[in-house]
């Protein structure tokens, strides 16, 4: 290799004397046979969001009370110069966040000509979950949520709920949040 070699002529080397079925090749096959997203409470039960729904985790900002929308929209936030409105989810769904403030986060989703914050009372972070613990029923005792789940991880010291964001973006109650 000349000593004039770019960044890419060094990787492509590097990428023909790699040998096929080396060391990556089984990380492949177990990150396949995972499923991940983003894990919250809401309500004292576990909840997660699927990764490409969930765009950014942040605690919540100062925001500005909005007049004539409903209690469960908690205001509106300047996120990087960019309005983000805020929705707290357990009074969308008849409750009350349940954990100290201190521990409340915003789950933001950006999609098409969606930008939305939701407030929940934890995040977890990261969560991976083994393929074959999916079952298509979620089993929430919680019945307000249930149109917005997608099954859930049952592993063996907690159950964890797929929460659709997309389920609860078209529910009508969450897109018009204006007092009727």
């Amino acid at each position: 290799m000349s000593a004039t070699a770019t960044a890419f002529d060094v990787l492509a080397e590097l990428s023909l004397t790699a040998k096929p079925g080396g060391a990556g090749k089984d990380l492949d096959a177990e990150a396949q046979l995972q499923w991940s997203g983003i894990g919250f409470s809401l309500f004292g039960e576990h909840f997660i969001a699927p990764v490409g729904e969930v765009s950014e985790m942040l605690e919540i900002p100062a925001s500005t009370r909005l007049p004539g929308v409903q209690p469960w929209v908690t205001g509106v936030a300047n996120v990087r110069g960019r309005l983000l409105p805020l929705f707290d989810m357990a009074a969308f769904f008849g409750g009350k966040l349940s954990v100290s403030k201190r521990q409340h986060r915003v789950l933001i989703l950006e999609r098409e000509n969606i930008y939305a914050g939701l407030v929940v009372d934890h995040v977890f972070g990261m969560q991976h979950f083994p393929l074959e613990t999916f079952q298509e029923q979620a089993n929430s005792e919680l019945e307000a949520v249930q149109d917005c789940l997608a099954g859930c991880y049952q592993l063996p010291d907690n159950s964890w709920q797929v929460f659709s964001t997309a389920k609860l973006i078209e529910d009508p109650r969450f897109s018009n949040a204006a007092l009727s």
